[in-house]
């Protein structure tokens, strides 16, 4: 089975787009006309680039409105066949498609539309080229792909055979079970896409269309029915939309074929699992003779084990004095390097100052920034052995003499996570400093969620490496209108809700760090949970934490919407604390001042809420905001 990826999926011109393919490991392409229009070249010059790079043109995609039309038409049409032919041969492509006809001119007679296409089969025979007839929702007399078979029986030609498209059929509303009882071999070629359902009703403009996996069809049930008939051809991969086509190729080419793995080894873990007699000689004969990718298994996440920041010399004292104004205490240094670890209930954060640090490139304009995510992993080895698998490159550093062994792998935007095992802590590569000042924690006791400042092109890439790599399940999409845009939130977590994280997706190519978003990316801020958020707040404030102050207004809004109690809301005035609520449980939370145009952190007391009071966010842009303008004024006046 071959992977190839449509150049429709990709932006740029068509030579970045054969590139990025080729860096990442496709076999061949499905090629766009209107890629290969705009290509300043001939079908040659396509043909030998592709062949250099070492990938194959497996399709080319000229016709449409086809079959079913009146015969002068048609002879016209025949015409332009010829002329795209001799062009698929100079590209050295073996098969053209042809869509299902969404014309006004045709005519819905079955016996023209076969005759038709016949005809044209007729014609790519003696080029020794194959036709893959495809159903599309917007064809006029062929909208599903049971009347493209039935077509394609009743032409009854060696050199045409059906295209299936997951997102033409499963968009439609068209049902699995039927592509089972088509013959593989008539079956020409494949094509795998995924969409989210992004508003109501059943036009396609409701599809917002991705890579598979990333979406809400079950293309892993399309794959499997596929394989069933023997099919064991191209599979090529296709995801149109703004945000592919406006990212960086390389990163697409990446995200593409991490996505196809994907979809692999679910298709893999499904077959595995299968245990129906009928259905057991397939699958054994699919496991057996179709290579499907076969990663090592995702490791049970439970939690956070430390996050690690990289600061400049300058910024470790300035940020270790901020953690101790949250109450947390200096552990100790490590053992070999300028690191040192701090500690609060079950929360361990460490301030990397060593001068060979990974991240020292990205601290020019900024003093400090999360550079690595310490999970939880039941085994850390194969996880770290699966984000290799699944294209996350490695980078685990040297170890000294009885340090810990944390494998580890990149994240998108170069972020580290090293995976600890569950019954070793991180102080074992730590010398406890016996003088350090006992500073009275404030009632933080875990890692509730980390959030991520990305730009929109960021966010599908760090939720399909959240949800294929670490095994992480993706929540409901959320868009806030901030005031400098429109936000999108997804959270990923693990099944016991012990490991979280939050992505928020902004389309601003550059957002005002004093607005509450560092540099895209990075992390935003740090949410620590409490058992009871008053009482910590009061100690923080107390230990000098300065918090954003909130607007009465919102606080006249909640009591007039009776969501709370008045004397909560007395409660959470001077605090400033924030409020939501779902059907499960409530959620109250408060935002400090973001350190040095870095991060923020938030205290967070969630009691069966499921989500991160994104609500909220809104008033929490706006009243950063008009703090950091309050700020400015008085340091350009006094």
């Amino acid at each position: 089975m071959r992977r190839a990826i449509a150049t429709v999926s990709m932006g740029g011109t068509l030579r970045d787009r054969l590139e990025a393919i080729a860096a990442a490991r496709f076999d061949a392409i499905e090629l766009f006309e209107p890629d290969f229009i705009g290509f300043r070249g001939t079908g040659r010059d396509v043909e030998r680039l592709a062949s250099d790079l070492g990938i194959a043109i497996d399709l080319y995609q000229p016709f449409q409105d086809f079959e079913g039309m009146p015969d002068a038409v048609f002879r016209r049409a025949l015409d332009f066949a010829e002329r795209k032919f001799d062009l698929v041969a100079r590209l050295g492509a073996p098969m053209v498609s042809v869509t299902s006809n969404t014309s006004p001119e045709s005519l819905g007679d079955p016996g023209r539309a076969s005759e038709q296409l016949f005809a044209l089969a007729e014609r790519a025979a003696r080029r020794n080229i194959r036709i893959a007839f495809e159903a599309v929702p917007s064809g006029r007399w062929v909208q599903r792909y049971r009347q493209a078979w039935s077509l394609v029986q009743r032409v009854a030609h060696p050199h045409l055979g059906l295209l299936l498209d997951s997102f033409q059929l499963l968009s439609n509303g068209d049902d699995l079970d039927g592509i089972r009882e088509i013959p593989g071999n008539r079956i020409f070629f494949v094509r795998v896409g995924d969409a989210k359902r992004v508003s109501t009703g059943s036009p396609l403009g409701s599809w917002y269309r991705t890579f598979p996996t990333q979406g809400d069809l079950d293309v892993i049930g399309f794959l499997e029915q596929v394989l069933f008939t023997g099919y064991s051809g191209t599979i090529s991969l296709i995801g149109i939309n703004d945000v592919f086509r406006a990212t960086a190729n390389r990163r697409t080419g990446i995200n593409g074929m991490r996505a196809v793995l994907f979809l692999e080894s679910q298709v893999r873990a499904r077959l595995e699992r299968a245990t129906s007699d009928d259905a057991n000689a397939a699958r054994l004969r699919i496991l057996d003779t179709v290579p499907l990718f076969d990663p090592p298994k995702a490791s049970r996440l439970s939690g956070f084990g430390f996050l690690e920041c990289c600061v400049g010399d300058r910024a470790a004292v300035r940020l270790g004095a901020f953690f101790e104004q949250l109450g947390f205490a200096r552990y100790g240094r490590h053992r070999t390097k300028a690191v040192t670890l701090y500690r609060q209930g079950n929360i361990r954060l460490v301030v990397n100052a060593e001068p060979g640090a990974d991240d020292r490139d990205r601290l020019s304009s900024r003093p400090a920034r999360v550079c690595c995510l310490g999970l939880v992993a039941e085994h850390p080895g194969p996880a770290a052995n699966r984000g290799s698998a699944l294209l996350s490159a490695r980078r685990d550093s040297p170890r000294g003499a009885q340090e810990l062994e944390l494998p580890t792998i990149v994240a998108p935007g170069g972020t580290l996570v090293q995976f600890v095992p569950p019954d070793q802590f991180v102080e074992a590569d730590f010398v406890e400093d016996p003088d350090a000042e006992d500073v009275s924690a404030c009632g933080l006791v875990a890692i509730d969620h980390m959030a991520m400042g990305l730009l929109l092109e960021q966010l599908e890439t760090w939720l399909l490496f959240g949800h294929a790599v670490l095994g992480l399940t993706i929540g409901d999409s959320v868009d806030i209108a901030e005031p400098f845009g429109l936000t999108r939130s997804r959270g990923l977590a693990n099944a016991e809700r012990s490991l979280r994280l939050l992505l928020n997706g902004s389309a601003a190519a550059a957002r005002d760090i004093g607005a509450a978003s560092p540099p895209t990316g990075d992390v935003e801020y740090i949410a620590f949970a409490c058992d009871d958020i008053f009482s910590a707040l009061e100690r923080l404030r107390e230990n000098g934490v300065a918090f954003v102050p909130i607007s009465d207004n919102y606080y006249d809004d909640l009591e007039a919407r009776g969501l709370l109690d008045e004397a909560t809301i007395q409660r959470m005035r001077p605090l400033a604390v924030m409020f939501d609520r779902s059907a499960a449980g409530t959620y109250f939370h408060a935002c400090t001042e973001v350190f040095e145009g870095c991060f923020h952190v938030q205290i967070v007391q969630r009691n069966g809420y499921d989500g991160y009071g994104v609500v909220n966010a809104p008033v929490r842009v706006a009243a950063t905001e008009q703090l950091r303008q309050t700020q400015d004024w008085l340091q350009a006046h006094v």
